[in-house]
């Protein structure tokens, strides 16, 4: 059937990145439906870019599916009514469980899904297919800066301030971020941030577009960021900038990082990064010269083997400068998934419980067992991580259950990822639309999107929003939230898998509370009037408007009280346990949220922030006389993810209709290759062909594609898994490669 608009705009959320920027629905006179500003989000004011234009592009039945697929006798893909797919996942669930054990049912999730979608996904493995195989496509994403935030202040939220904080500090160092592109209506804090008088500097071996309007650009070669934020470090202690009354106030572990950090001087980093030592001393010049200053980080230096220990660094350095847990300051990560915050705190990573809770958390499962009404000792244990599943797959794990990803693309090593999904007993997808992954699944679900369903996000901001249903979906569509009630119906529990996301999301609340992420004190009804809760946000009195430490404009006024928490066992354990403001309603009873965190006190133990003691060490793959070249990869403005969505857009394709290869004009010339000859990059994991873009805004050394197509340009072929030892984030960031003519 034709999609039916509401009569009047509906307020919503944009579909794509985490800043979940406002938008306004209705329908036009020829049955479409069409974007219009929404002015009132102080995210991006109205702004959308490009993709979240065309976002209504994809709702379309042209370009979406509308019917399940199952796989037929002759292997192709036929359309079947939605009995007769649901019972054949059923099936195939129930007899590799009997065959080979709980273990060898895999899930897979998305930084995509809703906070009910995540959540109930989580619990559908755990309750009903009794797994500890599930995790997401997140751990691709920014996973590595959770885990180095959790270290340093006991917490992760990505950003633990909100965006309008930027333009009022003194300097940003923004490292591997390229917002212009990924992000672009983010980029009006950074314009904001130089009209007040600040600075800006910028860390990419590619002359991005974010980089051309940096006051600083630092091109490090791939792989060396740690290496870099060390020798800042040691500048800022040979040139006595350490804030000495902060470290010894409101940190632990600061002779060990600063020993550490001495090892890194100038000329042993300059060689390491070729970052020119004055570069490296006017960036310590500006960063300590105002009173107060940021550091974000982004995939750059994340996805990396070593990205937790890289993050660390950069959280050093505001650490020895008193640059976090202060009004304007701080570090901050930002996330790059539209629900990539949320995504990751209520359950559907390999070891994680509702509310940030740890899996092996005594306490934890006792509570969210409870919720659930069933025996904490039937909670399976941590499971593998998102690559480690996905290598698992055909042997240990023998189906898979996919939603709200597209590995075939995304994963590392993905030729390898596709072979292992070939190998599976069993595939079952739900998506909006054929994926790659979808081709080869045994059963694909048609399921809902972004503006035909009602659910919650939470920014990068760690701002909880509500996206309202404003259209009716296609005949023969269904939620995921039905999906997984008719599965585990069939599967023998009938209860506790609701299809209505508000009731989810009240257990979810429940689930939540005393937990890390605390969503107890937000509902429906705050998200639709208030626009936004920042989390934490418990249930019951914060303390009414005397505990607000701030305005809701984001003035001078810092301090006051914050609900806080036991970041390891995750009781609630009274108002000053985390320092920061409370801002909003501050009616009595109603916890107004807490939009900036730790102003008083970290999430740790003692409420001192930890420095971590970390060294430079090469990229797990360094280059050599045979692959003398190193790869980096990325997004472009155009496309989105592994644009399963992006790519069906006709003016998204227009705008980027496929991969390349950005080398620059030496390489170039080396090769004897012109602006859009083909060439192919290899790896020693595959080869890639695609044009040649050429420009002199990358390194000689360095190579660069976006990873959006598959095909003969699917830049994940290449790119290496070796994974980060705590948060288990393959290197993508950076791998050799050697670069060759195509006649």
């Amino acid at each position: 059937m034709q999609n039916i608009a509401t009569p009047t705009p509906t307020p919503t959320h944009c579909p794509y990145c985490a800043l979940q920027c406002g938008m306004n629905l209705t329908s036009a006179a020829d049955g479409t439906v069409e974007v219009s500003e929404r002015v009132d989000f102080p995210v991006n004011r109205g702004a959308l870019c490009g993709k979240g234009r065309t976002a209504p592009a994809v709702l379309s039945s042209r370009v979406r599916l509308t019917s399940p697929l199952v796989r037929a006798a002759d292997g192709t893909l036929v359309e079947a009514g939605w009995d007769e797919a649901l019972d054949r996942i059923a099936g195939a669930l129930r007899s590799v469980r009997a065959e080979y054990g709980a273990d060898a049912l895999g899930v897979f999730g998305g930084g995509g899904l809703t906070n009910e979608k995540a959540y109930a996904l989580g619990k559908f493995a755990r309750v009903v297919l009794g797994t500890s195989q599930i995790d997401y496509n997140g751990r691709f994403c920014m996973s590595s800066a959770a885990a180095a935030g959790t270290k340093a202040f006991g917490l992760d939220r990505g950003l633990p301030f909100p965006l309008e904080d930027i333009p009022r500090t003194g300097c940003v160092i923004l490292v591997g971020s390229n917002p212009a592109e990924t992000m672009p209506p983010s980029m009006r804090f950074f314009r904001e941030l130089k009209e007040n008088g600040g600075t800006l500097i910028v860390v990419d071996p590619r002359r991005t577009k974010t980089a051309e309007q940096a006051d600083l650009h630092l091109a490090p070669r791939p792989g060396t960021d740690l290496a870099l934020a060390l020798g800042l470090l040691h500048l800022v202690v040979a040139q006595g900038r350490v804030d000495e009354e902060y470290v010894a106030e409101r940190t632990s572990g600061w002779e060990e990082a600063r020993a550490a950090a001495m090892a890194h001087w100038p000329e042993y980093v300059e060689r390491i990064t070729g970052v020119p030592v004055p570069e490296l001393r006017e960036a310590v010049r500006m960063f300590c010269a105002p009173p107060a200053a940021m550091v974000l980080t982004a995939r750059g230096p994340e996805q990396q083997s070593k990205g937790t220990d890289t993050v660390g660094a950069w959280i050093n350095l505001c650490l020895a400068t008193g640059r976090a847990g202060r009004p304007y300051s701080g570090y901050g990560c930002l996330t790059g998934q539209g629900n990539g915050q949320g995504g990751r705190e209520h359950g559907q990573k390999a070891d994680q419980l509702p509310g940030y809770r740890k899996l092996t958390d005594p306490a934890a499962r006792r509570h969210v067992a409870e919720v659930w009404g069933v025996d904490p000792e039937s909670l399976p244990g941590p499971g593998r991580s998102a690559y480690e599943l996905l290598d698992a797959l055909g042997r240990d794990v023998r189906s898979l259950l996919v939603m709200g990803s597209n590995p075939v693309v995304s994963a590392p090593r993905a030729a390898h990822v596709e072979s292992r999904l070939r190998s599976l007993d069993f595939l079952a997808v739900c998506d909006v639309v054929l994926s790659e992954t979808g081709e080869l699944a045994d059963v694909v679900l048609p399921v809902t999107q972004w503006a035909e369903e009602t659910g919650t996000t939470t920014s990068l901001e760690g701002r909880v929003l509500l996206r309202r249903r404003a259209i009716t979906p296609p005949d023969g569509v269904r939620s995921d939230l039905e999906v997984l009630r008719e599965l585990a119906d069939r599967l023998g529990v009938e209860k506790g898998f609701p299809a209505d996301p508000e009731e989810v999301f009240e257990e979810l609340r429940r689930a939540s509370a005393g937990g890390v992420a605390d969503y107890s004190g937000i509902s429906y009804g705050r998200l639709a009037e208030e626009g936004g809760v920042f989390w934490p946000c418990p249930a019951g009195d914060a303390g009414g408007p005397d505990a607000v430490g701030a305005d809701a404009a984001g003035l001078d006024a810092v301090g006051g009280d914050a609900v806080g928490f036991d970041a390891v066992g995750g009781d609630a354990v009274g108002l000053d346990a985390v320092g920061g403001d409370a801002v909003g309603p501050g009616s009595a009873g109603v916890h107004p949220g807490t939009p900036r965190l730790f102003l008083d006190r970290f999430a740790t133990e003692d409420g001192r922030a930890r420095f971590v003691p970390v060294a430079h060490r090469p990229a797990a793959e360094e280059t050599d006389e045979e692959y003398p070249v190193l790869l980096t990869t990325g997004r472009v403005v155009a496309q989105y993810q592994s644009g399963a969505q992006t790519r069906r857009v006709d003016e998204l394709n227009a705008a980027a209709p496929g991969p390349f290869v950005e080398l620059h004009p030496r390489l170039a010339a080396r090769l004897g290759a012109a602006e859009g000859d083909p060439v192919a990059v290899v790896s020693r994991r595959g080869r890639v062909v695609a044009p040649a873009r050429i420009t002199t805004g990358i390194r000689p050394d360095t190579v660069f594609m976006p990873f959006h197509w598959p095909g003969e340009g699917r830049a994940n072929v290449l790119t290496n898994p070796a994974l980060d030892p705590t948060s288990r984030m393959p290197e993508f960031k950076v791998c050799a490669v050697r670069v060759e003519a195509v006649s």
